[in-house]
């Protein structure tokens, strides 16, 4: 069902062949992000999109990240994956990315965010999965319906 979701929404071919989005990525749980990096670029392959991957330190640094790349991408994809522990450093760490990427969003910046918050490693790993709950591909398919949106409507 997601595959043929992805296929929906591929971005036309004189499109994507001057479009360039960027997987912001922290690797902080390298399993995680590298499901979530799968389902993204599975997305990004079926749209025929130019993508790279910026790899930094943790979710907080993302939308720093896209904040000093965003003149060199149409749109970004910001994947991580925070899991609640014993301190309240998960809240501090997903409420201020989260807030960052909007932030940014506001802005005009097209972001898919493919952060996931989770509980344990077991939501973690079934919602990175691309086969299972595919966040990674859902942040892509956002970030490209969002560049699709603007360029509708912008006119730069």
């Amino acid at each position: 069902m997601k595959d043929s979701f992805a296929k929906k929404i591929s971005v036309k071919p004189s499109i994507a062949k001057s479009t360039k989005f960027a997987l912001v990525v922290s690797p902080y749980y390298k399993e995680i992000s590298e499901k979530l990096i799968a389902g993204a670029m599975k997305v990004m392959s079926a749209s025929n999109i130019t993508t790279d991957i910026i790899s930094v330190d943790g979710a907080l640094e993302i939308p720093t990240a896209i904040s000093l790349t965003r003149k060199h991408f149409d749109g970004f994809v910001a994947l991580g994956c925070i899991i609640r522990g014993e301190t309240t450093h998960y809240d501090i760490v997903s409420q201020n990315s989260a807030q960052g990427l909007m932030q940014l969003s506001t802005q005009g910046v097209c972001i898919g965010n493919g952060i996931i918050t989770v509980e344990n490693i077991l939501q973690a790993k079934e919602r990175s999965d691309p086969y299972k709950k595919d966040k990674g591909g859902d942040a892509a398919r956002a970030a490209i319906s969002l560049m699709l949106l603007k360029l509708k409507y912008h006119k730069n």
